[in-house]
């Protein structure tokens, strides 16, 4: 057996060479805890009691099988092998006084390699109860939750990798950027740096959170492992705004305060947009060829407002600092606002065109097909940039254009889907009158050689 220190030091060694696993370890566990609390499903309306909870489970099995693969890579190969020799010995040759004693000296978790023994010991159980179950196909409530039970007890009962175990862990949850930590050294007012400092903690926590969302793969396994962390990000952004009302009570400074408020209410409202809409019911959803897309969206919706708010609240002490400086993909308010304008104004450029071919079958059915795949780029990119209340009429406009048959469009039926298509058109007219009232577009003009240019790619 190796003394006591070696283990801490190997412990200690492994999670300096793999720090960024370490993090989305902790990310994993705070998500599988949180995803079994079902009011932070994205429901809608159901009778739980007698729901299948089959998609949640595969989606709580692949997210541990996530957290299996990091601990396959954190712990070298010659100690899992010795660890499994142990087990085996365990059952096969240890009595039952050595087989107590051994588990004993594995509880203690006295070492935070014992830690790390447990919480793989412990998934690769979970994994086996998990992977039983869902071949039965129907996974009652109760069955649900006493799976979350089980594996909730299994993360806090870790003495060294339970995530609850600190509100803010210092050794993940920093401020990142040196612009950041320089603002925040420069504020001479103790309480106001206290409570700004916490904030911006809180705000790089849900960019790490966020870092761990794999938004290029179209693997099941780390699909749902985003989806799980997308789920947690509900409850983080949950705790910032309380974290946000307390501070307002102490800072002192009203023009701050109001702020403070503006990024709390578009939290608000970037959360209904994300889990009341893009998100509702995407556990029924995930065969869907969209699936990987509205994790995408939702990512970029939440990742662009974070940004947006620490780039809000640098420029509020320090005005001269562009917000390029602060991320190098940051997209100011006046950038989002021109491109929402003019990816709109192609939507409504297509759509006029579909109706002046309204009369010629084979004009129109190539300006439809046009029109889906501009609708395609849209979804991708534009449709975080929408407004909250738009967002509804926007995506039951899509949905129906893109469940349209051919034949909706070359038969009979057409002068149905031209009636929608002329109603939808007036909305967009609606829309751009709205967004050309901004402050920021004041004498800003349309980027005609753009439009015509993302026209000429799509027809």
């Amino acid at each position: 057996m190796l003394r006591k220190e070696e283990t801490e030091d190997w412990a200690r060694e492994a999670r300096n060479t793999n720090h960024p696993l370490f993090s989305e370890l902790d990310v994993l566990l705070r998500a599988l805890d949180r995803f079994f609390n079902v009011e932070n499903l994205p429901f809608s309306n159901e009778d739980l009691t007698n729901k299948n909870f089959y998609e949640e489970l595969m989606t709580a099995r692949d997210t541990i099988l996530r957290v299996l693969g990091i601990l396959e890579v954190v712990i070298p190969e010659n100690r899992k092998n010795a660890y499994w020799f142990q087990k085996f010995a365990e059952t096969e040759l240890l009595t039952a006084r050595k087989r107590d004693d051994f588990r004993e000296t594995l509880y203690r978790q006295d070492t935070p390699e014992k830690g790390l023994y447990l919480l793989y010991d412990s998934f690769i159980n979970l994994k086996g109860v998990i992977s039983d179950l869902v071949r039965t196909g129907n996974i009652s409530y109760m069955g649900f939750m006493n799976i979350g039970h089980m594996i909730g007890k299994e993360i806090r009962e870790n003495r060294c990798f339970n995530p609850f175990s600190k509100g803010l862990n210092p050794e993940f949850d920093t401020i990142t950027h040196s612009i950041v930590s320089e603002v925040v050294r420069s504020i001479d007012r103790p309480e106001v740096k206290k409570q700004i400092s916490v904030i911006y903690v809180y705000l790089f926590r849900l960019l790490r959170f966020m870092r761990c969302i794999d938004i290029e793969t179209q693997r099941p396994v780390s699909l749902n492992s985003s989806l799980v962390i997308l789920i947690l990000m509900k409850s983080e952004i949950g705790a910032f705004q309380g974290y946000i009302e307390k501070a307002l009570r102490k800072i002192g400074d009203p023009e701050l305060e109001m702020l403070l408020k503006s990024i709390a209410y578009q939290f608000t409202m970037e959360n209904r947009r994300v889990y009341l809409q893009e998100m509702r019911d995407i556990l029924r959803k995930k065969a869907s060829p969209h699936f990987r897309g509205k994790i995408e969206n939702c990512h970029g919706i939440l990742k662009n407002l974070t940004e947006q708010s620490i780039v809000q609240l640098t420029q509020y002490f320090r005005p001269e600092i562009p917000g390029e400086e602060v991320f190098a993909s940051f997209v100011t308010r006046l950038q989002q606002s021109i491109r929402l304008r003019e990816d709109i104004f192609v939507l409504h450029r297509f759509i006029s065109m579909l109706e002046e071919k309204a009369g010629n079958v084979r004009g129109r059915l190539k300006v439809f097909e046009s029109l889906r795949n501009y609708m395609l780029y849209f979804e991708s990119f534009t449709f975080r940039l929408l407004r909250h209340d738009d967002y509804e009429e926007f995506a039951v406009f899509f949905n129906e254009i893109n469940t349209a048959k051919k034949e909706a469009v070359t038969g009979a039926d057409f002068k149905k889907l031209l009636d929608r298509i002329r109603h939808f058109r007036i909305y967009l007219e609606t829309t751009l009158r709205h967004i050309g009232n901004r402050s920021e577009l004041n004498d800003k003009s349309i980027d005609m050689e753009r439009v015509e240019s993302l026209i000429r790619q799509y027809l």
